[in-house]
């Protein structure tokens, strides 16, 4: 069986990995990408505790975090389409129409 520090350690990279492609990439769409791989890295964690602890409760909360990132992605992809079609560039850098 295979120890619950794999998962966590396997978690915290796929959490780094989204963090750093956040703050690296200034393409809207590799951002929305990366923030999905963070809620997913957190739902690793939430299973591997769930299961190291014999509790259903982690699995649970995955189901209603992956609810919610079906919702943020489907949103957020409107949004990055209706900034296309205003724009026409989903660089994060070029996209200035929200400021006063």
């Amino acid at each position: 069986m295979i120890d619950i520090n794999f998962y966590l350690i396997t978690s915290a990279l796929l959490f780094s990995i989204g963090v750093a492609g956040v703050l690296i990439r200034r393409n809207a769409i590799i951002i929305l990408m990366c923030i999905e791989l963070m809620l997913n890295a957190i739902n690793l964690t939430f299973v591997a505790f769930s299961s190291f602890l014999g509790n259903i409760n982690g699995q649970i909360f995955v189901f209603i975090v992956m609810t919610v990132a079906a919702a943020e992605a489907a949103v957020g992809l409107a949004i990055v389409i209706a900034l296309f079609r205003n724009k026409e560039s989903v660089n994060i850098d070029e996209i200035n129409i929200l400021k006063w």
